[in-house]
């Protein structure tokens, strides 16, 4: 079986002063053992000394068997592998640097050992001549996966590594070769693609929106028109009746800033005109990103009042609606509604 243990870089020890990403595996009678998740689980000590800056009442409030965070390295011994840290001496700033880093190698680390176990490689030496080689490159080998979505040949071509070969007067030579195969490398740009490449996000407000005035309808209608019309190919804007008088727009883009500043010029035009004719907008939920579980929520709330609507258009026998209505209107396919 091929080798699938490896720290995430190429260093075997973090430096001292440097936050690193740790779990802690156990307390003792002087302190906490933990592995250093970043450097293939090697393990560390934090003293009790070392865990808050206050006197410490309860260990069990500042440490936990199986709690990831970061930590500060203060001594490393390389001879004796003996790694002291502490927890009291880490900033918020370093945590936030860390806790960054660590999910980007994280990630790194995921799509090299994916591609190792798939095809028996050995993944130290996967790092070796392809992981390494980026982070020296690049700074983080994140920043060269992003890169290889777009364009794989411009930064994986230009790898390579040296192998030793007897020349035709039987003398060892050394020669360049590329640093992978074109299976390997096939299978790396299809699982950082699979992992990497961005996903849409969907941004979403919920607005009331009224109109008493005669031909309300068109009005409500019309602004709606201008709603949409503030979107762009990048960000088209859709807005749909929940029921009267809740819509919801919506906009789908990989930058979420953008998506939102879209949300809001169309909630503005739509304001815009519906006060033109004496309506009013209220935004009930200001644009945000949501999930598919908000999508999927507001979908089976939407299903179940066209469902209840439905059984309301079915009691024909009331003469008191017929007299009272403003006309047949297709709410679903025109995507308008007036308030009662």
């Amino acid at each position: 079986m091929p080798n699938l243990e490896c720290r995430m870089y190429e260093a075997k020890y973090p430096e001292v002063d440097m936050a690193v990403m740790i779990q802690v595996k156990h307390i003792a009678d002087m302190g906490a053992y933990v592995s250093l998740l970043e450097y293939n689980n090697i393990e560390g000590m934090i003293l009790f000394s070392e865990l808050s800056r206050r006197r410490i009442r309860s260990v069990s409030s500042l440490i936990k068997v199986g709690r990831q965070e970061p930590v500060m390295v203060l001594r490393v011994d390389r001879e004796k592998g003996y790694i002291d840290l502490s927890k009291r001496r880490v900033s918020e700033e370093d945590i936030q640097a860390c806790e960054e880093r660590y999910n980007k190698s994280k990630l790194v680390h995921s799509i090299m050992r994916h591609v190792a176990e798939t095809l028996d490689l050995d993944l130290e030496d996967l790092y070796v001549h392809v992981g390494w080689p980026l982070y020296r490159k690049y700074g983080h080998a994140f920043e060269a996966f992003k890169s290889i979505v777009a364009d794989p040949d411009s930064v994986l071509d230009s790898l390579t590594r040296e192998v030793k070969e007897v020349g035709p007067d039987g003398q060892e030579v050394a020669k360049l070769v590329p640093a992978m195969t074109p299976e390997v490398k096939d299978a790396l740009v299809k699982n950082i693609r699979r992992r990497m490449t961005p996903q849409p996000l969907k941004i979403r407000a919920d607005i009331e929106m009224k109109c008493f005035q005669f031909d309300g309808v068109l009005h409500i209608k019309e602004a709606m028109r201008k709603a949409e019309a503030a979107g762009n190919n990048d960000c088209p804007v859709k807005i749909k009746l929940v029921a009267p008088p809740l819509y919801v727009l919506t906009t789908q883009t990989l930058d979420k800033d953008q998506g939102i500043s879209i949300l809001n010029n169309a909630i503005k035009a739509c304001t815009e005109e519906i006060d033109r004719h004496k309506g009013k907008l209220i935004v009930k939920e200001a644009p945000r990103a949501v999930s598919e579980r908000d999508d999927k929520q507001l979908a089976e709330h939407m299903a179940k009042l066209m469902s209840t609507n439905e059984e309301v258009d079915g009691d024909e026998e009331s003469e008191d609606e017929e007299d009272t209505g403003m006309g047949e209107i297709d709410v679903e396919n025109s995507g308008v509604g007036i308030a009662d």
